[in-house]
């Protein structure tokens, strides 16, 4: 379009630019129609082409508001433009795209209705060719169960007539093959523009295959003839050669009578006429002796297909008969030959009678080598054996003449005397007649030793060529049936090969379906290999005999070996792209996976696949997900539930919506596991197995719950709190166990059902449990808390106590089985008492109590509700409960009951007994009846209960909750160590349980004794407790300073002891060898003080320690002290919080009092006299605000960080706590 043009209307600008968009995709759109091929013939391929066909005439349709708006445009401009040249080009522009719209979607309609019809004529020519396969099959099994042809009458007669009936079935299975060939000729017509290599292919075999079958039937047919024909005419044949065999018998003794009369021999005339008779006798001998080895080979074919019967016996002695005849015959022939010549021309005739045979024979030697060497190929080596049949017809002709010479030479020599030979000699007469005579006889001797030499070596040159054409013909028979069976199959494969689409064309949807076809075509001509290490083998043992292939062989040979290397080639990498496009842009693949985040996040695979996020907006990175970034910070808001049971279960709760796993029932997960075939718990899963695993698992619950699940945001969250719980080192890899155990804990299922489902994991075939076994799965289970920071509330991540609770539970059994792990598991064990917290946790979710909260007032009550045993109408709402916030007149300590669905009837009237029981008792019961929540386990402490892995959340570290959990911790083990607050009427379980009551028995003991025996503050402790260790650290050292002087000195007796006996001196001890042959003790004094180096070197290691864990305690108490500075309104903490009993969590191991629970709307039916707690009672009074204003005084801001001030606070804290509760018991005693 003109410029001036563009210029003159602008509008033509944005025309223009939406005309050529939308023409140059119709430009591709129709190259892409006329460059997509099918393979004719593959009935799947072309139904993928009808369904991409489909989608592109759809996305044509879609398109076509696009037309009707250029359209709209262009009408638009023509009205506002007086240009006539701009309403012209816009015409003429609008007509353009209108016809290559047109015709664009005229080529996708054709197409279409090609392809339609196409895939109906290849079913059909399938269905044809199926048919015709089927006849062919069935006309080759028919053949090849033939066996050679018979040459008896009733043979000849059963095979003639299955072939007859065999030629008459082909005649109407030949109706099959036209069908197919016409189908198939009709897709070659109609469709030649598409890849028809298959059709033509298949086509050619089966017209070859079937030419080959009637070219068999019509050769078997001729041959059955034949073979009448030969039965027939035999009898008779065999009865007039027997008869001229008579005739001529007759006819030979004749002459040879005649030739042995007396002075017959002195008559010439006579002797001519002999020979003319015997030249007469010898041309009929010659003229029958086709006839003769016709005779004996037809006879000997019908010999051996009579054997075994009377006419076998009878034929063998009539063909004996005939070839001692026709022996006898010629020896007659060739003795009357011999005796006249002899005696006509006596030795002269003998000598040029040897000279011929010998001159013969040197021929036949030289026309024998000539025939080498063996030929290169079947075809020339089969002309070979043909005329070396010839050759050895011609050596059994001669054969007679040459024994018959022979046997008259010998007869000559022994019967003419030395006169005769000297009277026939005609030499000079020099020398002496008798040396003359000798001279003969040694020519004619030597020149029949020189016949019979040649001749034996002719015959066995003969037999050893016959031998090496035979071995060749079966070889290379082998080897071209093994080349033509190679070729074949090849060709198979190079036409599938060729029916392959670019990776790039492939629907991303289809990539696994050509990934497993591939595969399965590389199965299917794997055994080719075999074949091809065959025929390569048959070649090389063709070499190995001399025979050097043709180049026809050569060039076969090669290509086949070529071809296959191609074709392995291409397989892998076809495959190897397949495998790529799969791996990036497959269902299974990571790719999708991608779109789980937004930008500027970018989702990357390090490579051992573990994914990480790229932040381009900061250019950072990280292994959690954005998304579970924000989860971890908003699990922040749940740290102010001051119960750690509760606090975990509701932070596991949100995760457990956040992943949807709240939607996944234990079938469906157990569905897709099995699905995964992931039984052998201790194996690893790989990110791709992870990935896999959980893709079924999100694909289903997006089939059932589809506006609520996002899979591969779902996908890659769970696959990031996965890692953050089983691989903080992201190694790539978890075991399955571990995979089993995270998914199902978070699984929407009964709270016994998960359990028995986890036993049922790690027990083995006969259903029992062993430790190591129990302590994998709770090992498993333990991370869940621990990730989220929360271990030390659930007894650490050591899991070896509640193993031993367990089988303790068991009475000390080896082995448990699930009915014991059950009715442990229902007592709530430490370790695990967060997982039921969390079920009755997400059972209250949706609770409405018709009951209003005492403290907010909120009515009706959402979630769990606390009713007062004590009070008459007094209920506590969830979040009140957790704040640990009461009313005026209540106490924490008085037991109340947990309700996380409505309340009946009769619970309600079972609680109002309750209550009224209550009323009469006395604070001091509650005191001596304490219960306990949870069923406690003996840990083993661990310090700091934040124990978070490197990759798990970093959440708040300064709650007061979790500093003094860590606190309590350290002060219960070391009055349990110290045995300073226990008494006889007190248990450890009900003592130690009670946080508040530790901090009573300690402040105790600090009126006490003084202040330089004993702690008195949670820091002093841990410095007390590093300081023995210390003074133990250094009592050691010193102890091994002193074992090594003492070594020493005796190394030196040694030495000088050694040197006294005249021996060589002995080398200093960083030179001495660790194990010496001659001073066996020093080297074991050597070894030990190694030892004890190392063993020292580890001991400062472990002090190095200790002073950087008191540097930390030093910073956690400082910490400690900012919190106690916060304003008093937040520093109000009641002495005492309610929890339940059976599922709370002390916050330490004794940070709560116990409650009555109900799961479901049942309350517990042990509920009794029992069911009451007593805590040190507590109350908001006065006391409590002074002791609080001193503990505030305590920590001054400007207080320093040194050591010395940390001790003057720690005193402070412990004077501080002593205060706090002499002020509860003085409120507990009113």
């Amino acid at each position: 379009m003109p410029s001036s043009l563009l210029l003159e209307v602008p509008a033509l600008a944005d025309f223009n630019k939406a005309w050529t968009e939308l023409t140059d995709w119709l430009s591709l759109l129709d190259r892409v129609i006329k460059t997509q091929r099918v393979m004719v013939g593959d009935l799947e391929d072309i139904n993928d082409m009808i369904i991409k066909q489909k989608a592109t005439l759809q996305d044509l349709e879609q398109r076509r508001p696009q037309l009707e708006e250029l359209i709209t445009a262009a009408q638009n401009l023509k009205n506002k433009t007086g240009n006539q040249e701009a309403r012209t080009i816009i015409t003429d522009r609008i007509e353009k795209i209108q016809s290559q719209w047109d015709e664009v979607q005229e080529h996708l309609q054709r197409r279409r209705q090609q392809l339609n019809e196409m895939l109906k004529d290849s079913a059909q020519w399938l269905e044809a060719k199926k048919e015709a396969e089927w006849t062919l099959e069935k006309a080759k099994t028919k053949l090849e169960s033939w066996k050679e042809i018979p040459y008896t009458m009733e043979g000849i007669r059963k095979q003639s007539t299955e072939t007859k009936q065999l030629a008459k079935d082909l005649r109407q299975w030949q109706i099959n093959v036209d069908v197919a060939n016409d189908l198939a000729r009709k897709l070659l017509r109609d469709y030649s523009t598409d890849d028809t290599r298959k059709v033509q292919m298949i086509t050619d075999n089966i017209n070859a295959t079937w030419a080959d079958i009637n070219k068999r039937v019509n050769e078997r047919e001729a041959a059955l003839e034949a073979a009448h024909r030969l039965l027939q005419q035999f009898p008779l044949d065999l009865e007039k050669f027997l008869a001229w065999l008579t005739e001529a018998e007759t006819t030979a003794n004749v002459l040879q009578d005649a030739t042995h009369k007396e002075r017959i021999l002195e008559d010439t005339k006579g002797v001519r006429e002999l020979m003319k008779q015997w030249q007469d006798l010898q041309g009929e001998i010659e003229a029958h002796t086709d006839i003769f080895h016709n005779l004996d080979e037809n006879g000997q074919k019908i010999l051996k297909s009579l054997e075994g019967s009377d006419d076998a016996v009878l034929l063998k002695r009539r063909l004996d008969n005939m070839n001692f005849k026709w022996s006898e015959l010629r020896k007659k022939s060739l003795n009357i030959r011999s005796h006249l010549e002899v005696s006509s021309d006596q030795w002269k005739r003998l000598h040029l009678s040897l000279q011929e045979l010998l001159v013969w024979l040197q021929l036949k030697d030289d026309e024998l080598s000539r025939q080498a060497p063996i030929g290169g190929d079947y075809p020339a080596v089969q002309q070979q054996n043909d005329i070396h049949r010839a050759f050895k017809r011609e050596l059994k002709t001669k054969e007679p003449v040459i024994t018959s010479t022979l046997e008259t030479v010998r007869i000559f020599l022994s019967e003419k005397p030395l006169e005769e030979l000297e009277k026939h000699y005609q030499e000079p007469r020099e020398l002496p007649p008798e040396e003359r005579a000798h001279n003969v006889t040694r020519l004619l001797r030597k020149q029949a030793d020189e016949v019979n030499s040649e001749w034996e070596k002719l015959n066995l040159h003969s037999v050893d060529w016959q031998k090496k054409i035979d071995e060749a013909l079966g070889r290379l028979q082998d080897l071209q049936e093994a080349m033509d069976e190679l070729d074949l199959k090849l060709r198979q494969a190079e036409v599938m090969r060729g029916s392959w689409q670019p990776v790039g064309d492939l629907l991303i949807d289809s990539l696994q379906e050509h990934l497993e076809k591939v595969k399965a075509l590389r199965g299917e001509i794997a055994p080719l290999e075999e074949n091809i290490n065959h025929v390569n083998g048959l070649a090389r043992q063709l070499t190995t005999s001399g025979i050097q292939l043709s180049p026809y062989n050569l060039n076969s040979l090669e290509d086949l070996n070529t071809r296959w290397k191609l074709l392995l080639v291409a397989i892998d990498e076809r495959i190897r792209q397949l495998h790529e496009a799969h791996r990036d842009f497959g269902p299974t693949s990571q790719h999708f996976l991608s779109t789980s985040v937004q930008g500027p996040w970018e989702r990357a695979i390090s490579p051992n696949k573990v994914p990480y996020y790229i932040n381009h907006e900061t250019q950072t990175t990280c292994w959690d997900h954005p998304k579970m970034t924000e989860l971890y910070q908003s699990l922040a808001d749940l740290n102010n539930v001051r119960f750690s049971a509760y606090r975990t279960a509701m932070k596991l709760r949100r995760l457990q919506k956040a992943l949807c796993l709240d939607l996944l029932s234990l079938s469906a997960a157990c569905d897709a596991l099995d699905q995964h075939n992931l039984k052998q718990n201790d194996q690893p899963m790989d990110i791709l197995q992870i990935i896999n695993c959980l893709t079924t698992i999100y694909d289903r619950l997006e089939q059932e719950h589809n506006n609520l699940v996002n899979v591969p945001l779902c996908v890659d969250m769970c696959l990031n709190w996965l890692l953050n719980v089983y691989d903080t080192g992201r190694t790539g890899r978890i075991r399955v166990l571990s995979f089993k155990t995270g998914v199902i804990s978070l699984c929407k299922a009964h709270l016994e059902d998960k359990y028995r489902y986890l036993f049922k994991q790690v027990a083995s075939s006969m259903g029992f449990c062993d430790q190591r076994r129990l302590g994998l799965l709770l090992h498993d289970s333990i991370q869940i808390p621990r990730q989220l920071g929360e271990v030390a509330s659930f007894g650490g991540s050591n899991i070896e106590p509640s193993v031993r609770s367990c089988f303790q539970f068991a009475n000390n059994k080896p082995e448990i089985e699930a009915a014991l792990f059950l009715d442990w598991m229902r007592l709530e064990p430490q370790s695990m008492v967060w997982l039921p917290v969390l079920h009755r946790v997400a059972a209250a979710e949706t609770a409405k109590h018709q009951a209003k909260c005492n403290i907010c007032k909120e009515c009706p009550i959402i979630g769990f509700r606390y009713r007062s045993l004590k009070h008459f109408n007094y209920d506590i709402c969830q979040s009140c409960f957790f704040s640990g916030r009461v009313a005026k007149g209540h106490k924490m300590h008085y037991p109340m009951v947990e309700y996380c669905t409505p309340t009946t009837s009769g619970e309600d009237v079972r609680d109002f007994a309750k209550v009224l029981k209550n009323k009469f008792r006395t604070k001091r019961y509650f005191a001596k009846h304490p219960r306990m929540g949870y069923l406690p386990v003996q840990t083993v402490l661990e310090g700091d209960n934040m124990e978070t892995p490197a990759s798990s959340p970093q959440l708040s570290h300064d709650d007061t909750h979790s500093r003094i959990e860590h606190y309590a911790s350290r002060l219960a083990e070391m009055e349990n160590s110290n045995g300073s607050y226990l008494n006889d009427s007190i248990s450890p379980n009900e003592s130690i349980d009670d946080e508040h009551l530790l901090i009573q028995h300690y402040c105790q003991s600090l009126n006490q004794e003084s202040p330089l025996s004993q702690p008195r503050s949670p820091a002093q402790i841990l410095i007390s407790l590093e300081s023995e260790e210390r003074g133990e650290l250094e009592r050691i050292l010193a102890d091994l300073e002193e074992e090594n002087r003492n070594l020493q000195a005796e190394y030196d007796r040694l030495k000088q002891q050694h040197e006294h006996k005249g021996l060589s001196p002995l080398p200093s001890p960083p030179e001495m060898m660790p194990i010496s042959p001659q001073s066996p003790r020093d080297a074991e004094l050597i070894a030990e003080a190694k030892l004890l180096r190392q063993h020292k070197g580890r001991l400062e290691a472990r002090m190095q320690i200790l002073e950087d864990h008191n540097k930390q305690l030093e910073s956690q108490l400082h910490r400690l002290r900012q919190l106690l500075e916060q304003p008093q309104a937040e520093a109000k903490v009641n002495g005492t919080t309610v929890s339940s009993p059976s599922t709370s969590l002390q916050r330490s191991d004794s940070s709560q009092p116990m409650l009555l629970r109900v799961v479901g709307s049942q309350t517990s039916e042990t509920m009794g006299e029992d069911d009451l707690l007593s805590p040190p009672p507590q109350d908001t009074s006065t006391g409590l605000e002074e002791v609080m204003e001193q503990l505030n005084n305590s920590f001054p801001s400007t207080r320093g960080h040194n050591v010395g001030n940390l001790f003057h606070m720690a005193d402070d804290l412990g004077r501080a706590m002593e205060t706090l509760v002499t002020v509860m018991t003085d409120e507990g005693l009113e």
